[in-house]
């Protein structure tokens, strides 16, 4: 059987509810019939809970909610009403799935390197910024060190956080792509940075990992408005917490990015 891709989603959404639920297992260590059984109160709610999200039709189909989305984002003059955009947009099932809000950019809104990372996580989802838990505390850190600090505008390839911080689809990225590319044309960046495997092959339009991808200078380049910059994938933050030793890599990825914008501009 194949499952549409929203179907995919919503189930991808239910497991990450359960696993948050803290259901840890599919079986007992004896079988139950549960068709004489009432299910306890805490199943109640956790089915009440899940069941929009299963059962939620979609609130536009895909071509309709893309073109809604180039519509808001065309019609953005600035990053600040790019913002309002993506917070007025309904067509991404991101935002169905219990995210509290949208979570946009944060940064200069004239910076030199536009940082593209994945998706926003819990903190981002609570504070309404991305990249502001300990996987953007690292970053921060690193953009320091590297001499960026002031220097770069951070946004996240969708703009609601996944449930159970799963990764984002292709397809929910590709609706949001319009907001994405608006940002790129608005800001007119020196440089892009690409944040993991999931933004680089989003921008890229590409199937390659991530380890082939990084430290190589590739080019991001609109379809319309004659807008490109150099784009240098990487590493994700995230992954630094869990593989501290390749904090080499991103950091040498860091001074690659510092030393062409300082060659660019002489």
């Amino acid at each position: 059987m194949n499952a549409q891709p929203h179907d995919i989603a919503a189930m991808e959404s239910l497991l990450a509810f359960w696993r948050d639920a803290g259901v840890d297992a599919c079986y007992g260590e004896a079988p139950v019939d549960h068709t004489h059984i009432a299910p306890p109160p805490a199943v109640k709610a956790v089915q009440r809970a899940t069941a929009s999200v299963v059962a939620r039709p979609t609130a536009m189909d895909g071509q309709a909610a893309l073109a809604e989305a180039r519509r808001l984002a065309n019609g953005a003059g600035a990053l600040q009403d790019l913002a309002a955009a993506v917070a007025a947009f309904e067509g991404c099932d991101l935002r169905g799935m219990g995210a509290t809000q949208s979570v946009f950019g944060r940064g200069d809104p004239t910076a030199s390197v536009l940082i593209v990372g994945e998706a926003p996580g819990a903190e981002e989802d609570r504070l309404g910024q991305p990249f502001v838990g300990r996987a953007g505390q690292l970053l921060d850190r690193m953009l320091d060190a590297a001499g960026l600090t002031g220097k770069v505008f951070i946004i996240n390839t969708v703009f609601w956080r996944p449930p159970g911080n799963r990764t984002a689809s292709p397809q929910e990225q590709a609706l949001c792509a319009p907001f994405v590319e608006r940002a790129f044309a608005l800001l007119k960046p020196r440089a892009v940075l690409l944040l993991g495997a999931a933004s680089a092959r989003s921008v890229l339009q590409t199937d390659e990992g991530i380890m082939k991808l990084r430290g190589q200078w590739r080019e991001w380049r609109l379809a319309e408005g004659a807008v490109a910059a150099p784009a240098l994938p990487t590493l994700h933050p995230a992954f630094l917490l869990r593989q501290p030793q390749a904090k080499r890599q991103v950091w040498a990825d860091l001074l690659t990015l510092a030393s062409r914008l300082e060659t660019d501009s002489v």
